[in-house]
C-alpha cells in the first residue's frame, strides 16, 4: 500500500517483512520435511514388507520411490539452511542499522552540545572565578594579620594595665614580686615596714596575720 502512493517503507518495516517471511519459508520447509521423512519411514517398511513376500518388482518401484524421497529430504535441508542463513544476514544488516542510527544521533546530540556551551565564556568565568579567589584569600590574609595585629595590642595593653596596678601598690615588676615572708620574720615585720634600696615598701606580715604596707615616696 504505501509503495502504490509513491512512500517508501523504512528500512526497519522491510527487514521485519523479509524476516518474517523467511521465517514462514523455513517453518514450510520443516513441515515438508517432517512429512517426507515419515513417508520415508512407511516406504521402507513396505520395501521390507514386499520383500519378505517376494515381490521384487514392486520391491524395486518403492526403492525408486524411497531414494527420490531422502534426495528431497536432502534438498529441503539445503534450502532451509540457506534460508537461515539469510535471516543472519538480515539480522546483521538490521543490527548493523540501528548501530548506525545510534551513532547518528549522538552525533547530532554531541553536536547541539558543542553548539551550547560557550567556549569564552567558560574561559570568562573561570579568569573571574580565579580573580576572585585570589581576591578572598589575599582578604583572609589580611584579616588574619589584622587579628594577630589586635591580639598582640591586647597584649601589650594588659601588660601595661597590670603594670601600671603594681606600680600603684608599690611593686616593681623589674624586681620580680616577692615571696610571701616566713613566720620567722614576723618581728621584724612588726617593729615597722621593710624598705627596698629603691625607697618603695615591700608587703610584710605583721604579728596578727595581717599585711602592712605603704606607698613610697
Amino acid at each position: 500500500m504505501g509503495n502504490m502512493f509513491g512512500k517508501e517503507k523504512p528500512l526497519k518495516e522491510q527487514l521485519r517483512e523479509n524476516k518474517r517471511m523467511i521465517t514462514r519459508a523455513i517453518r514450510e520447509l520443516d513441515r515438508e520435511t517432517r512429512s517426507l521423512q515419515k513417508e520415508e519411514q512407511r516406504l521402507t517398511i513396505e520395501i521390507k514388507k514386499m520383500a519378505r513376500e517376494n515381490q521384487m518388482k514392486a520391491v524395486k518401484i518403492m526403492a525408486r520411490d524411497l531414494v527420490r524421497t531422502r534426495q528431497y529430504v536432502t534438498r529441503f535441508i539445503e534450502m532451509r539452511s540457506q534460508l537461515q542463513g539469510c535471516a543472519l544476514k538480515l539480522q546483521t544488516v538490521k543490527t548493523h542499522a540501528a548501530m548506525a542510527d545510534a551513532m547518528s544521533s549522538t552525533a547530532l546530540a554531541m553536536k547541539k552540545m558543542n553548539k551550547a556551551v560557550d567556549v569564552p565564556a567558560i574561559n570568562k568565568m573561570m579568569a573571574e572565578f580565579e580573580r576572585e579567589n585570589m581576591k578572598a584569600e589575599m582578604m583572609q590574609e589580611m584579616m588574619g594579620d589584622a587579628m594577630d595585629d589586635v591580639m598582640d595590642n591586647d597584649e601589650e595593653e594588659e601588660d601595661r594595665i597590670v603594670g601600671q596596678v603594681l606600680d600603684e601598690i608599690g611593686i616593681d615588676m623589674s624586681e620580680g614580686i616577692p615571696n610571701a615572708p616566713e613566720m620567722g620574720l614576723a618581728t621584724a615585720t612588726s617593729n615597722g615596714p621593710l624598705k627596698d634600696d629603691g625607697g618603695k615598701v615591700a608587703v610584710g606580715v605583721g604579728e596578727n596575720g595581717g599585711t602592712n604596707g605603704a606607698a613610697g615616696g
